[in-house]
């Protein structure tokens, strides 16, 4: 073979492999679209592929962690995924200093503070700083949060364009006894007046939570962090935290 065949044949398979990854890719921001567990078929619509193609393209992830398959048979990411997106965020200097400030406050009151960001599926815990005494709760790092029912999905809600979050906006009203499209004006108004967003047992019994924007140059919540607290703190004590994680909060990136 000559040599510029040989050169044409390797750039031709160069381009097949950087295809495929795109592809791959392709296939992991359709099951990401997706907001949650689903079937073959729907990632099939989602993407454009075949169903074997798709479901090789799947195996492939599975087997490098991404993905996983549950027992019902629907594919849903794994914590490969969690990890890949967390690496992404560390190099962000509005997270690090965040962490960083957020990790003293939390040694200075013992209190249990998150961070979350907005991700495809709504309101996505990518840090948690567990106070003294810890909380119990099924919350977790990688936990999506109601975008309209919890403190942090309120902070978003009043500070991102409205289109931005409309089809979460939508999915929640219809699968939430007590909310309407009117309760959605009034949530935003709330959360923007007072500068911040506070639940008392709404998501979970027994639990309360205070959620901060932490803001980028452009007046976008690149994070917010939510103060956990439960009967095992003094309600009186929380106006002096809450004024103090305000605080922490708006110094960030200034």
């Amino acid at each position: 073979m000559k040599m510029a065949e040989t050169e044409e044949v390797f750039e031709g398979k160069r381009r097949a492999g950087i295809q495929s990854v795109e592809i791959g890719f392709g296939v992991l921001k359709a099951l990401v679209s997706l907001r949650g567990a689903a079937p073959l078929s729907a990632i099939v619509a989602k993407c454009g592929l075949s169903p074997s193609q798709t479901h090789r393209y799947l195996a492939s992830m599975i087997a490098a962690g991404m993905v996983r398959q549950e027992a019902s048979g629907a594919y849903d990411l794994d914590s490969g995924s969690l990890q890949l997106g967390l690496a992404a965020l560390a190099r962000m200097d509005i997270f690090r200093d965040a962490d960083d400030a957020i990790a003293r406050f939390v040694s200075e009151t013992g209190r249990t503070v998150l961070l979350a960001a907005l991700g495809p599926a709504g309101p996505t815990i990518i840090r948690w700083h567990a106070g003294f005494p810890p909380l119990v709760t099924s919350l977790t790092v990688g936990s999506v949060l109601p975008l309209l029912r919890s403190a942090t999905g309120r902070v978003f809600l009043a500070h991102m364009p409205e289109k931005q979050l409309a089809d979460l906006i939508v999915n929640e009203v219809a699968s939430s006894a007590g909310l309407t499209a009117v309760s959605v004006p009034e949530l935003r108004a709330k959360a923007l007046e007072d500068g911040y967003a506070i639940v008392d047992g709404t998501l979970l019994p027994g639990l309360r939570a205070f959620a901060f924007p932490i803001l980028d140059i452009q007046g976008h919540p690149a994070l917010v962090a939510t103060m956990l607290s439960s009967e095992a703190f003094n309600r009186a004590a929380d106006d002096a935290d809450i004024d103090a994680l305000k605080a922490v909060c708006a110094s960030i990136g200034t």
